[in-house]
């Protein structure tokens, strides 16, 4: 599932004047495998970085969650383009608080099948709102700020559906960690295949690609943070994955600053 890119763009400054409407250009990256690459690593290092914080203290992680996906939001929303660096600290503070809200839905008392069909309805309300106010789905029109703004609360919404599928499967369904691994990475392969090879829709084909990273990158942390006696981790510790996956993240982010081989061609808006 990839978009050939435009090269550099023009502006030097990626924040100057207000972005209206008519003059934002293409705000989320084209769709390389680099781009499945950096997804996934951003959920399970939201995955391993919430559970870490919950850990260590709780005032603590609901600050870093709530403030940083406002802040990483707020510097995405005033870009007039795409910018690497910013996008991809958006996503990631997309995964920190979208773990957080996962989890507190099923820390009042509902059973993880519960919320997972929650998130699921919302999910599909949004995809059905936005259609229906824009007349497309496809990220390569993420062009106007009401556009802009139905992607990430999508993008959100994904989150918190995809962790709460992980943990439907690991937990409740007792799959255990890796074998949930194995589960999410046939099922991610199956909208990848279907546009490869049997002409699926590509806008289709890409939020359920999308959706599924979560619980594939969740459950790959989990499986290397978690101990053995929970769900049969390896583990490494959260903090360390963390660690880990946000450093291999900032370099990836860095090459594709430098290279900008990730700037998407623009859909005028229709």
């Amino acid at each position: 599932m990839s978009s050939p890119s435009t090269g550099t763009f023009a502006a030097a400054n990626p924040y100057a004047g207000r972005a209206s409407a008519a003059s934002l250009a293409a705000k989320v990256p084209a769709i390389t495998a680099l781009f499945w690459v950096l997804k996934t690593l951003t959920t399970g290092m939201g995955e391993a970085l919430s559970d870490y914080l919950a850990g260590s203290n709780l005032v603590l992680a609901v600050s870093v969650g709530v403030l940083g996906l406002a802040a990483a939001l707020w510097l995405q929303l005033r870009t007039r383009h795409y910018v690497a660096g910013v996008y991809w600290l958006a996503v990631a503070m997309v995964a920190v608080f979208g773990t957080m809200a996962a989890d507190a839905v099923h820390l009042v008392g509902l059973p993880y099948a519960v919320t997972t069909v929650f998130y699921l309805a919302v999910v599909v309300c949004l995809f059905l709102v936005w259609r229906r106010s824009e007349g497309t789905l496809s990220i390569h029109s993420i062009t106007t700020r009401r556009r802009e703004l139905f992607y990430w609360a999508t993008v959100l919404a994904s989150f918190a559906l995809g962790t709460a599928a992980g943990d439907l499967t690991a937990d409740q369904l007792r799959l255990g960690y890796l074998p949930s691994v194995a589960v999410f990475a046939v099922a991610i392969a199956v909208p990848a295949l279907g546009w490869r090879f049997f002409r699926m829709n590509p806008v289709v084909a890409f939020w359920v690609a999308y959706v599924l990273t979560r619980p594939l990158g969740a459950s790959v942390a989990d499986w290397l943070g978690k101990p053995a006696s929970h769900g049969g981790g390896l583990g490494l510790g959260d903090g360390t994955v963390a660690a880990t996956a946000g450093g291999v993240i900032v370099v990836l982010v860095a090459y594709l600053s430098i290279r900008r081989s990730d700037v998407q061609a623009v859909e005028a808006p229709a």
